[in-house]
C-alpha cells in the first residue's frame, strides 16, 4: 500500500490536537521512475515560492536517501520542514495556489510518509 496525500481523518485529527507551537514535518519520499524526481522538483519550486516565510519557517534538512540501516524501506529523499504552527500547515494546505501544485507531488510519488513532530529539549554531546 502506498500513501501520497493525508486523509481527511488525519487532517481532522491534527487540527483537534490543540498543540500550540512550532512543528517539524518529516517527509519520506519515493519517486516514480522516469520523471518522478523532475515532477517533484516542479512541486518543490512552486511551493517554495508561496510558502517560504509565510507558512514554512525554514527548511531544516533535505537529502537523498542512501540506504536503510534499520528496517528495509528505501526512500529517495528525506526532508524536514519547520512550520510555526499546525495552523500554518493547515492554512498552507487550504491555499489555492498550493492546491494547484499538489498534482505535481501526486504525479511524482510512488509512496511517501509525512510525520508531524514537536520540539523536545535537546542535549548536546
Amino acid at each position: 500500500m502506498s500513501f501520497i496525500l493525508p486523509t481527511e481523518e488525519q487532517f481532522k485529527k491534527i487540527m483537534s490536537l490543540g498543540y500550540k507551537g512550532p512543528i517539524v514535518m518529516v517527509n519520506l519520499l519515493k519517486f516514480k521512475p522516469d520523471g518522478g524526481a523532475e515532477s517533484y522538483k516542479k512541486y518543490y519550486e512552486g511551493t517554495k515560492k508561496i510558502t517560504e516565510g509565510k507558512y514554512i519557517t525554514r527548511i531544516v534538512y533535505r537529502g537523498n536517501g542512501l540506504m536503510p540501516v534499520i528496517g528495509d524501506e528505501e526512500w529517495d529523499e528525506v526532508a524536514l520542514y519547520e512550520y510555526p504552527s499546525i495552523e500554518a500547515f493547515i492554512e498552507m494546505n487550504r491555499n489555492k495556489e498550493y492546491q494547484a501544485l499538489i498534482r505535481y507531488r501526486t504525479e511524482a510519488l510512488l509512496d511517501s510518509r509525512l510525520y508531524c513532530t514537536i520540539p523536545k529539549e535537546i542535549d548536546t554531546f
